[in-house]
């Protein structure tokens, strides 16, 4: 069923509603699950460029204050990579992990819910206006410098966190260039990288 102007239009308010207001009710106290509400929407809702700009935002939401442990932020990722599906699932592990109420298979279903939902918003609210929009000269050319910035964004997210926390030692570098050319030269399945990537961790804990 097409999308009215009017509803687009309710949907586009309450996108930028929910991400202004959700900041001010934090700093005054809202109870309960509202602060892992308020975290896992800001991540949807300021993402830019494809899954992995999330990373940077959900890590200084969640890593930053304490909520997560980096190693466990860490680990979260390599299991979402591992596994099919879009990476803004990874904020079902986040959720169930947290330290923030309500945890477990509860805040997994708010978490999904809260990073999905600035986007389910968008998309109804644009669909209306999508075509008259899409045909546009200025607009055509906006898309491409988007498409441009993206590659600069997913190298940032790229570094921090992910280069940045993980990679500490000659030995942390040559495992990722082993998965690297596993992934890219030998075309191997994510998880068997990711499982001998994780051996690999082990053997070079038992190392040091």
């Amino acid at each position: 069923m097409p999308v009215s102007r009017r509803v687009g239009a309710a949907a586009l308010l309450v996108f930028v509603m929910l991400l202004f207001a959700l900041p001010i009710l934090g700093r005054h106290g809202a109870p309960g699950g509202f602060s892992l509400f308020n975290a896992f929407y800001q991540s949807g809702a300021l993402v830019f460029g494809g899954g992995h700009v999330v990373l940077p935002l959900l890590q200084e939401a969640f890593v930053i204050p304490g909520f997560v442990s980096n190693d466990a932020f860490l680990a979260g990722y390599g299991a979402a990579q591992a596994v099919p599906g879009p990476l803004f699932t990874f904020a079902a592990y986040l959720g169930v992990i947290v330290k923030l109420p309500p945890h477990g298979v509860a805040g997994a279903f708010l978490a999904l819910l809260c990073i999905f939902l600035p986007g389910i918003l968008i998309l109804i609210g644009v669909l209306p206006f999508w075509d008259s929009f899409g045909s546009r000269p200025a607009a055509q050319a906006v898309m491409r410098g988007v498409n441009a910035s993206v590659v600069g964004l997913l190298g940032a997210a790229l570094y921090t966190p992910v280069w940045t926390s993980a990679v500490k030692s000659s030995g942390d570098f040559g495992l990722v260039l082993v998965g690297f050319a596993l992934l890219t030269l030998w075309r191997a399945p994510p998880m068997v990288v990711v499982v001998l990537s994780a051996v690999g961790g082990i053997v070079l804990g038992q190392i040091a």
